[in-house]
């Protein structure tokens, strides 16, 4: 089921991510967008790397980022990749 969030492009639905907050009609979780920002990606060049999103969407998902900072952490953290199961090439 889909419920909606107190920001006009973030969702949750249980069917998709397991309910994790992704931008409304994609499957691209915010935690996608808050990466790519921890990144050094300016939010303008955001939709660049994902062209489905608009601009509006971006930062929307930064706001909500803003106010549900641990959430978003959680997620982030139980989505990363091990450094032993990394491949030495892909290491810094």
């Amino acid at each position: 089921m889909i419920q909606v969030t107190k920001h006009r492009y973030i969702v949750t639905n249980n069917e998709i991510l397991g309910g994790e907050p992704i931008i409304q009609g994609t499957r691209t979780p915010v935690r996608a967008i808050v990466e790519l920002w921890r990144l050094g990606i300016q939010p303008e060049e955001i939709p660049t790397h994902l062209p489905h999103l608009t601009l509006a969407q971006v930062f929307d998902a930064l706001s909500y980022y803003s106010d549900h900072q641990d959430e978003i952490n959680a997620y982030i953290e139980r989505n990363r990749i091990p450094d032993d199961l990394l491949d030495p090439l892909v290491k810094d």
